[in-house]
């Protein structure tokens, strides 16, 4: 069954109490999570449009570009969207709602875990651990060969893109050291069975590892999930299956200012991710 909220002073009051009896704390996060720190907001096809103009002369989705093909067919665009997303998200400040949860995971003796389908790198950089973040469809932050035939990962190199941002095309392209084929980011794109998932795998078990003594001790555990939308709804199915299967055991917090319906029992609020998490951590 499910209910909808509105960001009602008693929502605010339940996450609070929520987070304070909490053990340990997930913290689970989409694009929604980015937006105040300036990141465009790709929710619909005229988010992504408005960012990049040309793809709209073109009619391309971003399920039309977050295809490996396009690194075979026309690699200068497709590390243009790539490169371009690179530069950005490097150039971009963490907003302080990373830095407010990080303080918060603290206080809980660092007894967290974060799980994000972002491949910006941002929990990363705004000082979480990297042994408690699961990057679910991996990261901006490290490349891999396109044929798949490699399975080395390697650091993103900034100088090895270079995008012509008015005619959107990529003038220099990194490229596999071991083999010479165009290099691709290591994420996961629709259809992608190229994708290397060692890092993502090593992550998830970290992840398992953390969770599963949890559960058997029956801790309480606090979810705040944060701007993670329902198009690709990996994050929100994560939220509520384990609200489900460790409830009584189990908090979920939904901060989202459109998609905010809620599992019965769980905490709705209908703000986007720096206002929500400034509620609810206003007076922990």
């Amino acid at each position: 069954m499910v209910s909808e909220h509105n960001s009602s002073s008693q929502a605010i009051a339940q996450a609070k109490q929520a987070i304070a009896n909490a053990d340990a704390l997930l913290i689970t996060a989409g694009a929604g999570m980015g937006v105040d720190s300036g990141l465009p907001d790709f929710r619909g096809v005229h988010g992504l449009w408005r960012a990049y103009p040309v793809l709209k002369r073109r009619g391309l989705s971003f399920e039309d570009m977050a295809r490996l093909a396009w690194f075979r067919d026309e690699p200068e665009l497709a590390w243009a969207f790539y490169g371009h997303r690179l530069h950005q998200y490097r150039q971009t400040q963490p907003h302080a709602g990373f830095g407010m949860l990080l303080d918060l995971c603290r206080q809980k003796g660092d007894n967290y875990f974060v799980v994000t389908s972002n491949v910006d790198s941002h929990f990363h950089k705004a000082g979480f651990d990297d042994s408690r973040i699961h990057e679910v469809h991996g990261s901006l932050d490290w490349w891999q060969c396109s044929s798949g035939a490699h399975k080395d990962l390697w650091p993103a190199d900034d100088d090895a893109v270079i995008v012509d941002e008015e005619r959107f095309r990529a003038t220099r392209m990194p490229y596999c050291p071991d083999c010479g084929e165009v290099a691709r980011p290591n994420v996961l794109m629709f259809g992608d069975w190229r994708w290397v998932d060692t890092r993502e795998s090593r992550q998830a078990a970290h992840f398992i590892h953390w969770l599963e003594p949890l559960r058997a001790e029956g801790k309480q555990v606090a979810i705040i999930e944060i701007g993670a939308g329902r198009v690709i709804p990996t994050i929100r199915e994560l939220g509520e299956h384990l609200f489900w299967d460790l409830f009584p055991y189990c908090s979920l917090i939904r901060i989202n200012p459109r998609d905010h319906k809620v599992p019965e029992g769980a905490i709705s609020i209908a703000m986007n991710g720096l206002d929500g998490i400034r509620s609810i951590l206003g007076e922990v």
